[in-house]
């Protein structure tokens, strides 16, 4: 799998925002079908830093409703990284 398409977009929410000022961990949208493996040498690799720890996790698409019709967003892939002490990812300074 290529690295530059199994991290598809960090996600930049106010708990994502605490957890890399308090534990340095990062959140990442990444392709479904990537492993922990292919996550932590793509961003090794990308962003030249080293990772601790890679969590991932499933996340299951919320149903919409438009009036009488009832859709449903695509599920998708998040993966939570660990950097080491020290390290940091330009991508989220200053936001």
């Amino acid at each position: 799998m290529d690295i530059y398409s199994v991290i598809r977009k960090p996600l930049v929410t106010e708990k994502s925002t605490i957890a890399r000022d308090e534990e340095n961990k990062y959140l990442f949208e990444v392709d479904r079908r990537a492993t922990k493996l292919d996550i932590s040498n793509a961003v090794t690799k990308i962003f030249k830093v080293r990772v601790v720890n890679v969590h991932t996790m499933n996340m299951t698409g919320k149903k919409k409703r438009m009036g009488r019709i009832v859709g449903k967003r695509r599920n998708w892939k998040k993966a939570v990284i660990t950097l080491a002490p020290g390290s940091s990812i330009e991508v989220h300074e200053g936001v």
